[in-house]
C-alpha cells in the first residue's frame, strides 16, 4: 500500500496522468462521479467550489466510474462533453476508473484505507477532502450535497487552515 497521498496518480480523462504530487500544499476534493445518476446535478456544486475557491488552494478532482448502476457508460469524449455542456465542468477529471473492491484504482484504495470501511463508496458522488498535508480530513456520502452548509463549512475550514 502506498503510504503517501502524494505518491499516487490516476489517468486523466483526456491527456497526461494526474499526479497527486502536483497538488502538494492544496486542499483536494475528490468525488467519484457518473453522468446518468440522480446525484449528477452535484457537478454544479463541485464546479461552484472549484470556481470560487480554486485560487485559495482548492482542487476539485472528478473520477468518473461505472461501478454503480452502470451510470457512466460513455467514452472519455462523451463524459467530457456531457460534463462541460450540462454543468460547465472545468475542474480536472480522471479517466473512468474502478472505485470499489479489489480492482479499485490506487487512489480509492488509499482513501478506503485512510477513511475505514464506511468511507468506501457504495454509490456515485462520494466526496473526500484531503488536507494540504495529504491527509484525509473527511468524507461524505452522496446524500450530502456540495452546496450544503455542512459540506461547504468543512471545505472552507480546510482551505483557510494554513
Amino acid at each position: 500500500m502506498t503510504t503517501s497521498f502524494y505518491d499516487l496518480d490516476i489517468p486523466a480523462l483526456c491527456g497526461e496522468p494526474i499526479s497527486m504530487a502536483d497538488f502538494r500544499d492544496k486542499v483536494v476534493l475528490i468525488a467519484n462521479t457518473a453522468s446518468e445518476c440522480g446525484f449528477t446535478p452535484q457537478y454544479e456544486g463541485l464546479q461552484y467550489l472549484w470556481s470560487h475557491y480554486g485560487k485559495s488552494g482548492l482542487v476539485v478532482l472528478g473520477v468518473p466510474s461505472n461501478d454503480f448502476g452502470q451510470q457512466e457508460p460513455g467514452t472519455a469524449s462523451e463524459i467530457q462533453a456531457s460534463c462541460s455542456r450540462n454543468y460547465g465542468v472545468s475542474f480536472p477529471m480522471a479517466a473512468k476508473s474502478t472505485v470499489k473492491g479489489a480492482e479499485a484504482t490506487p487512489l480509492f484504495r488509499w482513501l478506503a484505507a485512510e477513511g475505514g470501511i464506511l468511507s468506501r463508496p457504495r454509490w456515485n458522488f462520494y466526496k473526500y477532502i484531503v488536507s494540504r498535508e495529504g491527509k484525509l480530513l473527511n468524507w461524505f456520502t452522496p446524500l450530502t450535497a456540495p452546496d450544503s452548509g455542512r459540506f461547504k463549512s468543512c471545505v472552507m475550514r480546510a482551505v483557510m487552515d494554513r
